[in-house]
């Protein structure tokens, strides 16, 4: 599995961007799905995680309440609608995908998509 992130920019403290990741291989829709980032200088940071089999999501506290994850399985896509950003977001964002959760939360995933970047500007 193949994957492509797409979506960042910049952008102003308080605005919206919305990230997209598509997938190519038939094996996207039997794949938890989630987004980290890593700002320069700082670890990797888990944000969203959505399931393959309920499409339950899971959020890190950091970005709880302004973030939304979500998948489209037809399209082999999983999002990341970003609201109230703040210049604390600023980072990389990448998208990832693994069979097993917890492995997916932990950062030992299979499959990891090069980053798109977002700058928030405050």
């Amino acid at each position: 599995v193949q994957l492509q992130a797409s979506g960042g920019g910049l952008v102003q403290a308080g605005g919206s961007l919305s990230l997209s990741c598509v997938a190519s291989g038939s094996t996207f829709s039997s794949l938890n799905m989630g987004w980290f980032r890593q700002a320069p200088g700082k670890e990797r940071e888990f944000i969203a995680a959505v399931t393959w089999v309920t499409g339950t999501t899971n959020y890190a506290d950091s970005v709880k309440g302004r973030f939304t994850i979500s998948r489209d399985n037809a399209k082999n896509t999983v999002y990341l609608q970003m609201n109230s950003l703040k210049a604390e977001d600023t980072a990389l964002y990448y998208c990832a995908g693994d069979r097993s959760l917890r492995e997916l939360r932990a950062g030992s995933y299979d499959y990891r998509g090069q980053g798109t970047l977002v700058t928030v500007s405050s």
